[in-house]
């Protein structure tokens, strides 16, 4: 579990490479160019157990790691056990196909100092004749750039066609590759029987806050009115539970609703997509940001739960509230935030993925910046460099009423906390924040 966070009640069995995620836990390392691209490439397959169930399992991993320190292999020992749960969450009841189609999603790993790994996943079915399991292709790594291993993704799923075999020298290439500053381009020479020598580019965006993000994932399949109830719920730090059959839905959907709190971040419980042995994390008291398939609805409602927002991703609507999620947020400040997603949802077909990015972040930073722009004023700095936030002349400087009934809620909030902990260490204000 993720440091010292309160777990839920099954915590004994889950692997310590612990689900429970910080979202957005961006330290420097996260977004920082040069470094690997990614540490291990696995392959999951599915294997028969003698009671006739499939059971995920690692057959495939490049590089092998040789001469690693005892704590080293511990940890990686822990990692290569908690893979195969993620990659096939849904549980042990497959059966030979001949028709699959392959989907694209990823999984989060907190270990227990904090840092962070996450799981790029493809899932398809191998080439063959007749009847056939599907794999799991999975890149781990400490980067968060989501659209770039998509693009790796595809470039694994091409070579697997043709053979396992020529899928190793183009991520030994890649792993020579240092990865790119933000906006820059990497080139990857590959050779493929048949086609010869191909030269892949790879290109990080712009701006780095937003490379793990896809709103337009939350747009197609929620209205902007949903979406303002859902923001309302996450800033006030409760619990939400997002359903939908597709795993990458559901892992393009929630790392979405994360990204919607920057510049701050979800700092408790969170599990784009939650395994099925792991489905009584909704037990938990504590907050959580969770994504479960729609055949486990049952299970979910059946369970103890606490007050929490269900959001079916399928049916784009809600299927549990607490009921006041309309009157979290200043009216005023949300109606202009609503006007914001109308006017990208009517033009959304003449907009790049990158500018519904900017856009949508754009609107909920504004949100911020009325509600809470003016943290910087109210810290007092003592002479050892180190200040002291001043909580109550920051409340009361606000001049309308909702908006100083909404922040002085928001304050109470981890999220607000821990933003405003870094905000005391440094005179300079966090760049690029606003």
């Amino acid at each position: 579990a993720t440091e010292g966070k309160e777990e839920s009640p099954a915590a004994e069995n889950k692997p310590s490479w612990g689900s429970p995620e910080k979202a957005g836990d961006r330290s420097s390392t996260l977004y920082s160019a040069g470094q690997f691209f990614f540490e291990y490439l696995v392959v999951v397959s599915l294997k028969k157990t003698p009671d006739g169930r499939y059971e995920p399992k690692i057959s495939y991993q490049f590089p092998k790691r040789e001469n690693l320190l005892k704590g080293q292999k511990e940890e990686e020992e822990r990692l290569l056990k908690a893979i195969p749960l993620f990659c096939f969450p849904d549980g042990n009841n497959w059966a030979p196909v001949t028709e699959f189609p392959s989907e694209t999603f990823s999984f989060v790993l907190t270990n227990v100092d904090g840092s962070r790994k996450i799981g790029y996943c493809r899932r398809l079915l191998p080439a063959g004749r007749g009847t056939r399991l599907p794999e799991v292709f999975c890149i781990i790594s400490c980067l968060g750039c989501f659209g770039l291993f998509s693009k790796i993704l595809d470039e694994v799923e091409k070579r697997r066609q043709i053979s396992m075999a020529v899928i190793y020298p183009f991520m030994q290439g890649l792993r020579e590759s240092p990865f790119p500053a933000p906006g820059k381009t990497v080139t990857i020479k590959s050779f493929i029987p048949e086609s010869g020598t191909e030269l892949i580019e790879l290109t990080r965006p712009v701006d780095a806050h937003l490379e793990h993000v896809e709103f337009q994932a939350l747009l197609q399949r929620l209205s902007p009115q949903l979406i303002l109830h859902i923001f309302a719920s996450a800033v006030l730090e409760r619990r939400l539970i997002f359903l939908a059959e597709e795993l990458s839905v559901l892992s393009q959907c929630i790392h979405a609703v994360a990204a919607l709190l920057y510049p701050f971040t979800w700092a408790h419980t969170y599990i784009p997509v939650v395994p099925d042995c792991l489905l009584d994390t909704v037990c938990c008291p504590t907050p959580f940001m969770v994504g479960i398939q729609m055949r486990h609805l049952e299970r979910v409602l059946d369970q103890p739960m606490e007050e929490a927002l269900l959001v079916d991703l399928c049916e784009g609507k809600i299927l549990q509230a607490v009921g006041d999620e309309e009157e979290i947020l200043p009216t005023k400040l949300q109606n202009e935030v609503l006007m914001s997603l109308n006017r990208h949802q009517s033009n959304n077909n003449m907009q790049t993925s990158e500018q519904v990015n900017a856009l949508v972040s754009e609107a909920f930073v504004q949100f911020f910046v009325r509600t809470v722009g003016h943290y910087a004023a109210h810290i007092k700095w003592g002479r050892n460099g180190r200040g002291a936030f001043q909580e109550r002349a920051f409340c009361k400087a606000l001049t309308s009423k909702t908006n100083r009934r909404f922040v002085k809620k928001f304050v109470k909030t981890n999220m607000f906390s821990l933003f405003i902990e870094e905000a005391e260490k440094s005179r300079i204000p966090q760049e690029g924040k606003w």
